[in-house]
């Protein structure tokens, strides 16, 4: 399991970067077009929270307690859960929000076999 938490945190602070990049776009789409949507910001908070949990996931992928992996499994089901609802109009955070509740269900699941 160390081995597929050092994984997903890798590829989670790169998709931070990715969706970032986009989020930059979308936000400055909707600024232009003045419709009042957030999805750029909320696609901010994703990439953030992406971030925070890839972070977290490998730097407490060997540790004993649990207390890492519910902090990192937390933060990707967070950004996906404000991902997803202010997504409006930018599609591709739908997909993000999916990727990253995948992420936090590795983690959670893996505090509950790790118990056992």
């Amino acid at each position: 399991m160390k081995t597929t938490k050092l994984v997903i945190g890798i590829v989670a602070i790169v998709l931070s970067v990715v969706i970032l990049f986009q989020s930059c776009a979308a936000g400055a789409a909707n600024a232009m077009s003045g419709n009042g949507e957030v999805g750029g910001s909320a696609g901010f908070i994703l990439a953030l929270c992406l971030m925070i949990g890839g972070i977290v996931g490998i730097a407490t992928r060997n540790s004993m307690g649990r207390g890492g992996q519910i902090t990192a499994g937390s933060f990707f089901v967070l950004g996906a859960g404000i991902g997803a609802l202010m997504a409006g109009s930018y599609s591709d955070l739908y997909i993000w929000a999916g990727i990253s509740v995948l992420f936090g269900a590795v983690y959670l699941v893996s505090v509950i076999l790790d118990r056992q």
